[in-house]
């Protein structure tokens, strides 16, 4: 596998067995590369968030294989895989998930303490330097409740961040946000591939945000329609 490979999936197969057995991921193959951004599109159905938890890790009751960093994913335990997901993937959805009376700051640095590799101190230092790098430097020390939708989307991607993660997977990223907090989202999310090398995989309803990824996957009725 290529040394510019962020994530490789081969021949995915994924299955629903309740009610009755349903094929929701027929066949799939794709590459990312380091630092793309890459969006999943498709009608409600298609299977485009089915596959996000897939790539994620977080669901591994399907056939084919899975990459992350030329590491195989497939058949690793849970604890193996959460491990996994702490160090090297940050997530972003829809809802921000903050804990409403921790301050930025705190929710910030709350998967980096989880991982234990750093010492507090160089957690919260990287923990203000993302939230300033998101534009929130002023309001690190406020509580989550008192901070606007967008601001509290962004504070979701500076924990995202915080354990500098091969791959951000977002699930409707601007799903909850208006037009003006949408672009910002994306902005910034342009802006970490280009200045980071940052990898990320977004799902979304959003066409424009979409069109204007580097490179869109469409998903219908479980099969790649189109790759470009």
């Amino acid at each position: 596998m290529e040394n510019n490979i962020a994530l490789s999936v081969n021949n995915l197969n994924k299955y629903f067995y309740d009610p009755e057995t349903f094929q929701v991921l027929k066949n799939i193959s794709f590459d990312v590369k380091k630092g793309e951004f890459l969006t999943l599109i498709g009608k409600s159905g298609s299977g485009k968030s089915t596959m996000l938890y897939v790539l994620s890790t977080m669901d591994t009751d399907y056939e084919g294989e899975l990459f992350i960093n030329r590491t195989k994913l497939t058949g690793k335990t849970q604890n193996e895989l959460a491990a996994f997901r702490n160090a090297y993937i940050g997530f972003v959805f829809q809802f921000h998930y903050l804990l409403p009376e921790f301050s930025a700051i705190d929710n910030v640095m709350l998967p980096a303490l989880k991982l234990g590799l750093k010492s507090k101190e160089e957690i919260k230092e990287n923990a203000f330097q993302n939230l300033s790098l998101l534009g929130l430097k002023e309001q690190a020390y406020k509580s989550a409740n008192k901070l606007s939708g967008g601001q509290q989307q962004r504070v979701a991607i500076a924990r995202a961040l915080i354990n500098n993660p091969s791959i951000i997977m977002g699930d409707e990223p601007t799903g909850n946000l208006d037009s003006k907090n949408t672009r910002n989202v994306f902005e910034i999310f342009k802006e970490l591939t280009k200045e980071r090398g940052q990898t990320i995989i977004a799902v979304t309803h959003d066409e424009e945000f979409a069109q204007n990824s580097d490179r869109t996957i469409e998903l219908a009725d479980g099969e790649l329609l189109r790759s470009e």
